[in-house]
């Protein structure tokens, strides 16, 4: 069943809206009108749809009462939270990673309360302090997974596993968050993952920008994609201008509007429809006003998109609700 009439939906990231504020408040302790006006500056740059991240404010800590409340500010801005975002929570983290699964559970519960239909999860850390001083923090050295410990690969699997079986209980949709240096870090490792994870309601998010930004040499975006595009149900997507002096061993980048970075989205996106992607696209965008940039990226998309029919799959809703989390 497709929804001819409709543009394909494209959703803003909240890179650009902090979790505390310049005057020291914390989002997550804010009132529904101040959320209302976070959703609003969305609502003006032309998005109808929302990634909420729990850097901006974490739902799966919230009580049920201000998660419904955090939703009707959405409403009351003219915005839907299509989607949550889990970030920088691995539930294979060595000193959090069982507190970091206890509230991935909490989060796909109210992802439920919110309207969401799809939760992007990933197994990347922490900024550590080199990279939270640095303008660019990709730029300096994450944390990393040990990519030969056999065991902790087999963690990974079951606890995605098991997240994957509760957001089918309550029908959404999980997401793996491309990231480099874990589990999910080059296009075969990702592919072999969520292979081995093996549930129909999760797959990938490409998110290849997370890769040509760093300044080191990385897989060709080309090769990645060819190996994630047909298991992806949810894209992150953002581009980078990329620059490689191999004789000086130099490299560097820095974001760059969809159609102006090294990777090309538009033959991209052509060959993940062919595959039979049928999942959201998120715009995120780093620096300056990254909302802004976003808005235009999303008409570069609607370019790309406009005209093909949207299948009612990109759209995610819950399906269903448990008694739990419908009271």
């Amino acid at each position: 069943m497709n929804q001819t009439t409709q543009r394909w939906p494209i959703a803003a990231a909240m890179l650009q809206f902090p979790g505390v504020r310049r005057n020291g408040m914390r989002m997550q302790d804010a009132s529904p009108d101040e959320w209302t006006a976070d959703f609003a500056e969305i609502a003006r740059a032309g998005f109808d749809l929302v990634e909420v991240n729990d850097q901006w404010v974490a739902a799966g800590d919230l009580a049920p009462k201000r998660v419904d409340d955090l939703a009707a500010a959405a409403r009351a801005a003219g915005v839907r939270p299509a989607s949550y975002a889990i970030v920088r929570k691995s539930v294979i983290d060595p000193r959090t990673g069982d507190d970091n699964l206890a509230y991935a559970h909490r989060a796909l519960d109210a992802a439920v309360r919110l309207g969401a239909g799809i939760v992007s999860i990933g197994f990347h850390r922490p900024l550590l302090p080199a990279q939270q001083r640095a303008l660019w923090f990709w730029t300096e050295q994450g944390a990393a997974d040990d990519l030969d410990d056999r065991e902790l690969w087999a963690t990974a699997v079951a606890r995605v596993q098991e997240l994957g079986r509760h957001a089918a209980e309550i029908g959404i949709d999980l997401t793996l968050e491309m990231y480099e240096d874990t589990f999910l870090g080059t296009g075969a490792l990702a592919a072999r993952f969520v292979q081995d994870v093996g549930l129909a309601h999760v797959g990938l998010n490409p998110d290849v920008g997370n890769f040509v930004r760093l300044h080191r040499p990385v897989e060709n975006p080309v090769e990645t994609h060819a190996a994630v595009l047909p298991f992806a149900n949810y894209w992150h997507v953002k581009n980078y201008l990329r620059d490689e002096d191999r004789a000086q061993g130099t490299v560097t980048s820095m974001p760059a509007p969809l159609e102006l970075g090294v990777i090309d989205y538009r033959t991209e996106i052509r060959t993940a429809l062919s595959l039979g992607f049928q999942g959201m696209f998120v715009c995120e965008h780093y620096g300056g006003d990254g909302l802004g940039v976003s808005a235009r990226n999303r008409e570069y998309l609607h370019g790309i998109l406009d005209g093909r029919p949207v299948p009612v799959a990109a759209v995610p809703t819950p399906r269903t609700r448990s008694e739990e989390v419908s009271a």
